[in-house]
């Protein structure tokens, strides 16, 4: 079986419950995550809205990057989804899970996973700050 078992970028809500079960694995003795939410402020200014959009080739970019870390570290599974389209504060923007047989592995690679996928899948943000400015952030930045 394929260590890389869910990989998406998606307009709908994203769950953890979902990643959980996608990672689940008998031969991984630790599962890490990272669960990235929208937050109310940012640079210390108040954000009254978010949205992210991606690039049509984002799923292949994302694919690249968990077979990177799938050749890297000894990792039994893979899952990483990440939202587009108009956000709410609290709401869920990106799960990466990644199981391996022991939790310093599964740090490690989870890390990087995510570390990854947001400098180089063509994923951005845009933000709209209480003040009317707004700014955007994405891959490479």
């Amino acid at each position: 079986m394929d260590v890389i078992r869910l990989l998406g970028i998606r307009d709908t809500s994203l769950s953890v419950d979902e990643v959980l079960a996608a990672v689940a694995d008998h031969a991984a003795g630790g599962t890490a995550f990272f669960v990235g939410t929208v937050r109310e402020q940012d640079h210390g200014k108040p954000v009254t809205r978010l949205s992210y959009s991606a690039h049509p080739s984002a799923e292949a970019g994302l694919r690249q990057v968990a077979e990177k870390i799938a050749a890297d570290f000894p990792v039994t599974a893979i899952a990483a989804v990440h939202r587009v389209g108009d956000l709410e504060l609290g709401d869920t923007a990106v799960i990466v899970a990644v199981a391996a047989p022991h939790r310093d592995e599964a740090f490690k690679a989870a890390r990087r996973l995510i570390d990854d996928l947001k400098a180089q899948v063509p994923v951005w943000k845009h933000q709209v700050f209480a003040d009317g400015e707004t700014e955007w952030v994405g891959a490479g930045e």
